[in-house]
């Protein structure tokens, strides 16, 4: 098979055991790669009612056929476990350059099970693998862990998966973070890690990917390149996405009143030009990319004066300026980047801090929660300095920290007094900055999500936008547009059939595994696009079958 390492690492750190295993390609041709594959080998190795931190549960960081294969936008990794959060299916994906390195060392995925009696990190150097103490480590935040192991090494190059303090002190809603800043967020997969005493995995490699048809190959990866960066969507991306990254939707979503603001009380938050794209860029020190990606949409953010000076992180996202920013009602800009950086350095995610702590001021302004339960502490709208000071007891588990800790839910669960009536989620997940009273089809997304009220296993924009909605006519047709109402995100109708769609085509672009800002906003690739490219490089037929492709992403989903 092209594309594919063909083999996978299997590693027991209850016994030490270290194991190479073959691919086999049924689950290739059946399930692709990253999420549809990793679901696969799940499937098998769980079982029933599997504590999520206990030794029995196993994480799995995927690739897929196109990682590090250099089509466009395929540095993108899956982390896949039970959730501690949710107790059902957990799965958060990032960027950076560790999955391609992970292809490069001759794997497709790594799984981890077991629970080792000491800390440790597991090191992957091609065909050397080996279970190393990681004593030193613990304790340490992410970026000094990393550093740490870099000189370790003796190599700066490696690429580390990392988590700090919240995982190992096991915060439901711990992330594991790559390249410094890049977060697997959401789920809580950094806290499996803590679980497992594993503080990191650290990754080199020397191998190639080969396409099983070079020339077919590239010649599709050009196309697709070229049906991105011409046009509408490029003239679109220049002045979104690569101007501002992911906070241009701050503006985007505030114009429709989508900006969640008091705990998702309201959708319109006054003050959000003072955390926008065009603020943000006043402390903008320079940019990054993900592995094989010309949208360049990450930058790099430096405080250089004030209460929170020197604070030096990448973001904060829109998601990150939503949780920490306009949901609070916190205008705060400095104060938000330095938040964000204390999640990352924490390995903790933002989305759920920030929605913990909405919940837990909500809950104080009705009444429910007293100073005498918060230890003095009063949690009130706009508080920066608390959401700062909340955000360290949390990831440390002190005080009301311990508690909200276990996430909203759980919390609310143990505080009663009618305080979970407050706790926005699906399915114990942290709902994400959507609102889905202003746009149905993210309300149906969230609702059936197999992971919770979560965007980006189900988000449709085909009904988000104007010129998002011209594409759909485009794509569908226009008996199928109308069919899903298409120009109204409000109209109920159809939106069913829309999400069911989408959730499908998600799961393959997951699978692939390729960003979704890499032309998936809005969609102008669909099934008709991967299919030549996947068809030229895995060699496998039936990748070559947009109906097949289509038909396997429900089988994923």
């Amino acid at each position: 098979m092209g594309g594919y390492a063909g083999r996978y690492l299997y590693v027991d750190l209850t016994s030490g055991k270290i194991q190479v295993r073959e691919l086999p390609r049924a689950w290739a041709r059946d399930y692709l790669g990253g999420t549809g594959v990793a679901a696969r080998f799940l499937w098998e190795e769980l079982y029933a009612g599997v504590d999520p931190l206990g030794p029995d549960n196993v994480i799995v960081f995927g690739t897929g056929p196109a990682t590090g294969a250099l089509g466009h936008a395929t540095g993108r990794l899956v982390i896949a476990s039970k959730s501690p959060l949710t107790g059902l299916w957990g799965e958060s994906h990032v960027g950076g350059h560790l999955a391609p390195e992970i292809k490069y060392a001759g794997y497709d995925f790594i799984a981890v099970r077991g629970r080792s009696d000491r800390p440790v990190y597991l090191w992957v150097d091609d065909d050397h693998v080996e279970i190393r103490p990681a004593d030193h480590l613990w304790g340490k935040t992410t970026r000094e862990a990393n550093q740490m192991i870099w000189e370790e090494l003796g190599d700066d190059t490696v690429q580390v998966a990392v988590i700090g303090p919240a995982g190992e002190n096991l915060v439901r809603f711990a992330n594991v973070i790559v390249d410094f800043y890049d977060a697997a967020g959401r789920t809580g997969m950094g806290a499996v890690m803590g679980s497992k005493r594993l503080k990191a995995i650290a990754v080199r490699g020397s191998r190639g990917v080969r396409p099983a048809d070079p020339e077919g190959y590239y010649e599709a990866v050009r196309a697709m390149y070229e049906k991105a960066t011409t046009g509408e969507w490029s003239q679109i991306a220049d002045e979104t996405i690569r101007r501002y990254g992911t906070p241009y939707l701050i503006d985007v979503m505030s114009a429709i009143g989508r900006l969640p603001t008091k705990n998702h009380y309201t959708g319109i938050f006054p003050e959000y030009e003072e955390i926008n794209g065009d603020a943000l860029r006043a402390l903008r020190i320079s940019r990054k990319s993900c592995f094989s990606c010309f949208l360049q949409c990450k930058y790099v953010h430096h405080v250089p004066s004030g209460g929170y000076e020197g604070t030096l992180t990448g973001g904060p996202e829109y998601e990150a300026l939503v949780a920490l920013g306009s949901n609070l009602m916190i205008s705060d800009l400095e104060a938000i980047v330095h938040g964000n950086q204390l999640c990352n350095d924490y390995g903790m995610d933002v989305i759920s801090a920030g929605k913990v702590i909405s919940w837990l001021m909500e809950c104080y302004e009705r009444g429910l929660v007293t100073e005498e339960d918060l230890g003095g502490m009063r949690p009130r709208w706009g508080d920066a300095d608390l959401m700062v000071d909340l955000i360290h007891k949390m990831a440390r588990r002190e005080g009301i920290g311990d508690l909200l800790a276990e996430g909203a839910l759980r919390a609310a669960r143990k505080m009663g007094r009618g305080t979970e009536r407050y706790v926005i989620h699906v399915k114990g997940l942290e709902a994400s900055a959507q609102d889905g009273r202003s746009h149905k089809s993210i309300g149906l997304a969230h609702a059936v999500n197999v992971r919770g009220a979560d965007h980006l296993r189900g988000l449709c924009t085909y009904d988000e936008l104007p010129w998002a909605v011209k594409y759909a006519y485009e794509r569908f047709g226009e008996e199928e547009a109308r069919k899903m109402v298409i120009d109204d995100r409000l109209d109920p109708r159809g939106k069913g059939y829309l999400t069911w769609l989408t959730e499908n085509f998600y799961s393959i672009v997951d699978s692939i595994i390729t960003c979704k800002y890499g032309a998936m906003w809005p969609m102008i690739y669909y099934y008709d696009d991967f299919a030549p490219m996947l068809r030229a490089l895995t060699g496998i037929e039936e990748h070559g079958d947009p109906r097949y492709l289509a038909l396997m992403g429900e089988r994923i989903y």
